[in-house]
């Protein structure tokens, strides 16, 4: 077992190159006295070092590295030391071609870019072994290095022979006979019946690509891939001697995949984290960046480190906006309110040449600290070492939305209602921001995880049901929980195999009500959910819905709004059931965000969700973190305009302005005990 992580404060600092500037001992040594300067504690080296690590193959050069932790911890600073194996050296590709990847079309790649490997070829699997092993070797033990980076953002995948041979052992190990197999995979259609498994071919443009599940399969098999790729790495660490934990930085709502398949492999979840602030408002941001942290957080259901950041603009978006004034300090106080126990950069200094010489870093090509940018970062190493008790606090949330990666695999390749867009994000994201709006801590779920601890999950457009996720559903509502699904939910199992006999599949006794057919809208088509009079939940609003308006047959649910138009005209669009001892809402449309606001305050309050505050108002974000004695709550304005945020009277601040106006940008962290 890997040992606990060593620190007692918020990690601040991030991504560091120093191979790039070997050559200038003087920036070298500037670079320590910016660095505490801005209150940075923590680098990460190492990260595609490989080629100045071994410039030969079999010929290391470690001494440079060791010097560079040497003297960043003499001052105080740690490190995160990177394995290399992000991008190879060009030796390597010369000489061994199957490292290097194969496209959808069979196509060789070029050496060149990053990630651009093969996780199977046994060659690469050897010589990232050997650099890793004999890094552990040198610094595994070394005080300042606090814990292993594996890698660098973790994707693509390879259709090469050694991974198709893989892709088939891995099949036949799942389906131990080809009849299972093309039973679960509906073969027959289109007469593409397989005898045997060596048939079998990754998805490909060139030739099969209407066999979902082929493609569901095949995009699990690229994560078990990846999977084990880490077990690797973190075995040749492990025989290089260390122990210390082991991370991965993820990305953002990144689908290529499933994250969930790493919580048992790092010790501790990390992700990059690149907001489009000043897009558009602020809060709706906020919004997308808040559900992101919490999803990481929601893979281990513990504190994250936000392994990336950028201290000013990206160089890689269409548009790369800066960071408005406070706009740093917000986003990066953010990432701790929802449960990261740091703040890192990408990058500390910027490069001098090549792909992201134009990227933000805390100090930029002109070398000084008299910028905003270095005093933007100074205030949040400020800020991080002021609220530093609260480090290691945990998040418990009472209410779940479940976003599931292999489900969004399954609805964009359905084939059916919409093809160009189902607006599964955006259905997730808005029940998201009602919790939110309502001042809920809120987990990100997938269907792998246990619903015991919450009094409300909210289950989005659940196209596709694991083998017995329907009785995990009605296990949660008939024990007490609220239940709210949605259209589009229950209509295949886990080979994208289309279930009988009713949707949702499972849940159409429990819900009291039956789906019969679903009306894609063209983009300017929309309809209307209007309330029946005297629903138990009180709702009188008139509501919109857009892009997917589901019929349904009521049997014994209670109707609490009906579509106002079309042919479909008095339809439920709303229905609640009692049941066992909880609920069962089901929503037959995608409605506006303005809908969930109500429709899910409402649903909090009947579920008697605790919440910090009695009103949240709009733009303000509103977290809680806790110990076993103290509560700490995080309230952020990320509205335009001064809000008034009325707190309990036995908070105390511990962070920001005492007043309760607060201004755009603002953050107060207070505290309480239990």
């Amino acid at each position: 077992m890997a040992k606990q992580i060593r620190y007692d404060h918020f990690l601040h600092g991030g991504d560091y190159n120093p191979e790039q500037w070997l050559d200038r001992p003087d920036i070298l040594k500037k670079d320590i006295e910016y660095f505490k300067k801005a209150h940075i504690n923590t680098v990460s080296v190492g990260v595609f070092s490989w080629a100045v690590l071994e410039p030969e193959e079999g010929k290391y050069n470690f001494d440079w590295l060791e010097e560079i932790i040497n003297n960043l911890y003499k001052e105080g600073i740690h490190t995160i030391l990177a394995t290399p194996s992000g991008a190879r050296p060009k030796w390597m590709a010369d000489k061994y071609e199957e490292v290097l990847r194969m496209d959808a079309d069979r196509t060789r790649r070029f050496f060149g870019g990053r990630h651009n490997h093969c996780y199977t070829s046994p060659v690469y699997r050897e010589k990232v072994f050997e650099i890793d092993k004999r890094l552990s070797e040198r610094f595994g033990k070394h005080p300042a290095v606090l814990m292993w980076h594996i890698s660098n953002e973790f994707g693509g995948e390879c259709h090469c022979p050694l991974c198709q041979a893989e892709f088939r052992r891995w099949l036949k190990e799942k389906y131990k006979t080809i009849e299972n197999l093309n039973s679960s995979w509906c073969t027959t259609f289109w007469s593409h019946t397989y005898n045997s498994f060596d048939q079998i071919e990754s998805p490909s443009p060139k030739g099969e690509n209407a066999l979902h599940a082929l493609t569901l399969d095949w995009k699990r098999f690229v994560t078990d891939r990846t999977a084990d790729f880490i077990k690797h790495e973190t075995a040749a660490i492990r025989a290089g001697g260390s122990m210390l934990p082991v991370t991965a930085n993820l990305m953002y709502d990144y689908d290529g995949l499933d994250y969930k398949k790493f919580r048992d492999i790092l010790d501790i979840v990390s992700w990059d984290n690149y907001p489009g602030w000043h897009k558009k408002e602020e809060y709706a941001t906020a919004i997308d960046a808040g559900m992101q942290h919490d999803l990481m957080r929601s893979i281990k259901k513990a504190p994250f480190l936000l392994m990336e950041s950028c201290p000013s603009a990206t160089n890689w978006k269409p548009i790369n906006k800066l960071k408005k004034p406070g706009m740093h300090l917000a986003a990066s106080l953010q990432a701790v309110a929802h449960g990261s126990d740091s703040v890192l950069y990408f990058q500390l200094r910027q490069s001098q040449g090549a792909s992201e010489k134009f990227h933000g870093a805390v100090i930029d090509h002109y070398g000084g600290d008299d910028t905003r940018v270095f005093r933007e970062v100074t205030e949040v190493g400020e800020a991080l070492e002021q609220i530093r008790e609260t480090l290691g606090s945990e998040i418990w949330s009472q209410a779940a939305v479940l976003y599931d990666r292999e489900n969004d695999w399954a609805l964009k390749d359905a084939q059916g209602p919409r093809n160009e867009d189902m607006h599964y994000q955006e259905n997730v994201q808005k029940q998201y921001r009602a919790l939110r709006r309502k001042g809920c801590n809120t987990d990100i779920i997938s269907m792998e995880h246990e619903l015991w601890d919450y009094k409300l999950v909210t289950a989005p457009m659940a196209y596709m049901f694991h083998h017995g996720y329907a009785e995990k559903l009605r296990t949660f509502a008939q024990n007490g929980g609220t239940l709210v699904l949605s259209y589009w939910s229950g209509l295949v199992d886990d080979t994208d195999k289309c279930y009988l006999e009713g949707t949702p599949h499972g849940l159409t006794e429990a819900a009291g009500i039956r789906t019969e057919e679903i009306d894609a809208l063209y983009d300017w088509e929309e309809n209307h959910g209007i309330p029946e009079t005297g629903n138990h939940l009180g709702i009188t609003g008139t509501y919109t819905c857009k892009n997917l308006c589901e019929l349904a047959k009521v049997s014994d649910a209670e109707v609490l709004m009906r579509y106002g138009e079309d042919f479909y005209q008095g339809y439920p669009v709303l229905t609640h059931r009692n049941y066992g001892k909880g609920h069962i809402y089901y929503v037959a449309a995608d409605m506006e965000a303005a809908f969930y606001e109500d429709f899910l305050g409402r649903v909090a309050d009947e579920a008697k969700i605790q919440v910090p505050l009695a009103f949240v108002p709009e733009g303000v974000s509103v977290t809680t973190r806790e110990t076993e004695d103290i509560e700490y709550l995080f309230v952020q304005n990320f509205a335009r305009e001064t809000r008034t945020v009325s707190v309990p009277e036995d908070f105390e601040v511990l962070y920001g302005i005492e007043s309760e106006n607060m201004a755009p940008l603002q953050t107060r962290v207070l505290k309480r005990k239990k």
